[in-house]
């Protein structure tokens, strides 16, 4: 696990190497442990390493016996042992014991195709100095970052968008399309960034740069169009659980010390359930709470850590906490709003105090449609068969009641699903359900000089829509999560892991997200994973229901969120006040200071809790105040 960059330049100067140490040193917390440079001809590959497997001769940058080809790699290759195996029989040495020396031969024998052969979490760069091509990869479903940049003299990459910004000529220049996207998704979706000039390589994309040209191709897809793989539920039930208990065997290959995170959902519970079993020792289990009982699972956690013997560590995350979010809009490098990023980090943190590897439980809501939308977008369906009006009196009807607890709260759900009954357009509907600030919010929000800038808003839409059109062959509940691990999931919750593990120098790992896991899975029918109107996963609650207790198997889905809105207005009130209502905040042109102070007076009145939407500006302007302003 690491971080890693790198340049190469156009008119075959060779790099400056006090340039490409700075790049690399500004994430040596992702790889506290070693780094090294390699320099030759118009390239440069650098790399900072958290040392996993092979702990004595695991150094990178590596390069192959011939000297013609150089690797620097970031992630994990799960099945690198029987890739190295086969090799061996096809000939090939080995000087380490490494999966990065697995791919740079893989790399040799089937060229641009190796990526197809691995299993794992992977970003990494393969520099070919006898043709000058550069080769790079990321994984199939976007745990590991890669980000560039094309320049007059250079093409650039790197684990994280400031290490690009140490190369002379690479503009800040902000995108507005990426503020209006980021009000809309919480994220910035792949292959844009905050800024102008810089670019994400996307999940299951491999980008070839040769002669000044770079190519973009896609090499992964979840199987379209593919029969079920069975239509036997009993033996669906099985696939299921082996294939899982493989992919945590797997994930459990570790020289260092190795736990889960324990949230008490059936995800993380269902990981540590099998953790447990495939371990001669106590699972290290860790779980974050929060003093507001509706927010805490920390009493789920425990009955499941009990059950199972684990070594059980809780942390409760209390507002004076959020004096990190400097650090935290530092860490991410452009603007993010998942608040859930603020108890990730705590958790981490806490975790990497014990051990260096953490399994989690990522993946498992859309592998098996466990968001409480799935179902809301199902019940939908059933109101499509309502006159217009009655929708639209249900709906005037609901916008009277209180608007208390979002994003969790009954009421504030109700509303939020009524509203989205009123489009019929599927992309738009299933927007309406995630969006933070929909383009109704936005009306009056931007300022006039930002809107000139930004041309016509709601490209949100359109990146939907993509996203549906890409899986319109699917049955209904294999397109919501098509779509979801195409935007929600890598572009969101895999940031979020990635920033939150590498900022504390910890290996996050995630067995539902293993690719023959998934592929797998999303050959089932989708009313197998949400039966009827109430079944949340239910295909794999059958699968493990010996594995949990009745408390946890019998509960529904609560999310990873925080009490923003009880937080705004009471222990973060000022903190809010000062940066976002602040003049230098103001000074941005972003937005009508009427508008700002609407929201916020809503808020605190109580007429309508915009805590999710109030933390979204925030980060915003602690992005500019961190990253933009300081430099980095």
């Amino acid at each position: 696990m690491c971080g890693i960059c790198g340049i190469v330049n156009k008119d075959g100067s060779t790099p400056d190497s006090a340039l490409l140490k700075k790049s690399n040193d500004l994430f040596t917390h992702r790889g506290p442990d070693d780094e090294g440079l390699f320099v030759h001809g118009p390239a440069g590959l650098a790399m900072r390493r958290l040392a996993i497997i092979d702990l004595n001769t695991g150094h990178q940058p590596i390069t192959s016996a011939d000297g013609r080809y150089t690797i620097v790699f970031n992630g994990e290759i799960y099945n690198f042992l029987e890739l190295r195996a086969e090799l061996v029989a096809q000939g090939c040495s080995f000087r380490t014991k490494t999966d990065t020396e697995v791919i740079l031969t893989l790399y040799q024998r089937l060229g641009t195709d190796c990526v197809k052969r691995l299993r794992g979490m992977f970003a990494f760069a393969i520099w070919d100095k006898l043709d000058e091509r550069l080769f790079l990869a990321r994984d199939r479903i976007g745990k590991k970052p890669l980000v560039y940049t094309e320049q007059p003299g250079f093409f650039a990459f790197a684990s994280e968008l400031r290490s690009l910004f140490v190369w002379p000529g690479v503009s800040r220049d902000i995108d507005p399309q990426a503020i209006d996207l980021f009000l809309s998704l919480q994220y910035i979706p792949s292959p844009g960034t905050i800024y102008r000039s810089v670019r994400k390589l996307p999940p299951g994309h491999t980008l070839v740069y040769h002669k000044g040209k770079s190519t973009v191709e896609r090499y992964w897809d979840l199987p379209l169009g593919q029969p079920p793989i069975t239509r036997d539920f009993e033996t669906a039930k099985h696939l299921v659980a082996d294939k899982l208990r493989e992919a945590v065997r797997l994930r459990l290959i570790s020289d260092v010390p190795l736990g889960a995170f324990l949230s008490g959902g059936i995800d993380s519970s269902i990981i540590v359930a099998l953790m447990s079993e495939l371990s001669d020792r106590p699972v290290k289990t860790f779980a974050i709470g929060f003093e507001e009982e509706a927010f805490s699972e920390l009493r789920f956690a425990k009955v499941l850590a009990q059950r199972y013997g684990c070594e059980h560590t809780e942390l409760i995350v209390k507002p004076q906490m959020a004096d990190v979010l400097p650090k935290l809009a530092w860490h991410y490098g452009e603007p993010y709003a998942d608040s859930s990023a603020l108890p990730s980090y705590y958790v981490a943190r806490e975790t990497r105090r014990y051990v260096t590897v953490a399994l989690n439980g990522d993946g498992g809501d859309e592998n098996f449609a466990g968001y409480i939308r799935y179902f809301a977008m199902k019940l939908a369906r059933v109101f499509d068969a309502l006159p217009a009006s009655a929708r639209s009196g249900l709906k005037a009807g609901a916008e009277r009641l209180p608007d208390w607890h979002a994003p969790y709260g009954f009421t504030w759900r109700l509303k939020r699903f009524l509203r989205s009954t009123l489009l019929q357009d599927l992309p738009h509907r299933h927007l309406k359900m995630i969006c933070y600030f929909s383009e109704e919010d936005k009306a009056g929000l931007y300022a006039p000089e930002f809107l000139a800038r930004l041309g016509v808003p709601g490209s949100a839409g359109g990146y939907m829509k993509r996203a549906f059109a890409d899986c319109a062959g699917e049955d209904f509940v294999n397109r919501l999560l098509y779509v979801d691990f195409k935007t929600y999931l890598p572009e969101c919750l895999m940031t979020k892991m990635d920033i939150a593990a590498m900022a504390n120098s910890l290996e996050g790992r995630s067995p539902f997200l293993d690719h023959e896991f998934v592929e797998l899975v999303y050959r089932m029918p989708g009313d197998w994973k949400l039966k009827g109107l109430r079944g949340h996963k239910y295909l794999l609650k059958e699968a493990f229901r010996d594995k949990l207790p009745p408390v946890i198997f019998n509960r529904g889905k609560m999310g990873f969120g925080i009490p923003l809105g009880t937080w705004f207005r009471g222990p973060l009130k000022s903190y809010w006040e000062d940066h976002v209502l602040g003049s230098r905040a103001l000074s941005r042109g972003y937005f009508n200071p009427a508008a700002l102070r609407r929201i916020w007076d809503e808020h605190q009145s109580g007429r309508r809790d915009h805590g999710y939407r109030l933390w979204a500006l925030l980060m915003l302007e602690l992005w500019h105040e961190n990253c933009l302003e300081a430099g980095q």
